[in-house]
């Protein structure tokens, strides 16, 4: 079956390893190709209706960076080893690759957001026996990533049962700390709020919410700032800050509360 994208490249069985599957599709939105990593768990009876929890990468990374510099899916394994999550599709994309980091929204005639948002979700449950059109999203992030999930999770809050950050940025001001591309460049084709204000214009839309800082990082500021506003607002959302700075050392320990996070949102709802 063909499906919904032109061309569609998956890795075979006997090559893949921990767990981890990769998937290669042409779109549109991209004006090209997208990659995602993926860890699909297996169980002795077949799995279907998997959530898939969507983790977005920062800056200079790529699809593969949140597994092989973060761990992401071993913590995601043990978790599940545990009984302490239920089992579930973790999916790593890459952000589009453009320049040091694309925001993940649109602009330079291609569309980040709906690569993430539309796309990816739509490639794995076409391609993974393990997802269908059942399948719940949630959607975390670190740093850029952070900003991405905020800022998709709270633009689009229907498609998602959770949104989750680390590290975040919450402005599009502070890309300028990591990337050398102007900030004219990602606000060619439209001016793009801070994370504040798209979840002002969708709060009564909105699914839970939970974020957290290093007390070190760079971006403590910004995000002592947001939970603040969201405080201002009377919005219901859990931040929490601990010992730590924008490393990987911080998001491969604190990454298990995301995941945490979306098994307890899920179960509630």
């Amino acid at each position: 079956m063909q499906g919904s994208f032109r061309t569609i490249e998956l890795s075979d069985a006997p090559y893949e390893f921990d767990g981890l599957r990769f998937l290669t599709v042409k779109t549109p939105n991209l004006k090209g190709r997208g990659d995602i990593c993926l860890y699909v768990p297996k169980t002795d009876q077949p799995l279907t209706d998997l959530p898939i929890y969507i983790l977005l990468h920062g800056v200079y990374g790529s699809a593969w960076i949140w597994a092989l510099k973060g761990g992401a899916h071993k913590t995601a394994e043990e978790l599940m080893q545990r009984k302490q999550i239920e089992p579930a599709i973790i999916a790593m994309p890459s952000d589009g690759l453009w320049g040091d980091g694309s925001a993940y929204f649109a602009h330079h005639q291609k569309d980040f957001a709906r690569w993430i948002v539309e796309d990816v979700p739509l490639a794995i449950k076409e391609n993974i026996p393990e997802a269908s059109a059942k399948s719940k999203l949630c959607i975390g992030g670190l740093s850029m990533g952070g900003y991405g999930a905020l800022w998709l999770g709270s633009n689009y809050p229907d498609k998602f049962s959770a949104i989750a950050a680390h590290s975040a940025i919450t402005c599009l001001e502070e890309m300028k700390l990591f990337v050398e591309e102007p900030l004219t460049d990602y606000t060619q084709e439209a001016e793009t709020p801070n994370v504040i204000d798209v979840i002002k214009a969708n709060q009564t839309k909105m699914p839970p919410l939970r974020f957290d800082c290093g007390v070190e990082d760079e971006l403590i500021a910004g995000n002592r700032l947001l939970h603040q506003q969201l405080q201002d607002l009377n919005f219901k959302h859990t931040y929490e800050e601990f010992p730590g700075s924008h490393q990987w050392e911080y998001w491969q320990t604190h990454v298990r509360k995301t995941y945490q996070f979306f098994n307890a949102s899920l179960t509630q709802n």
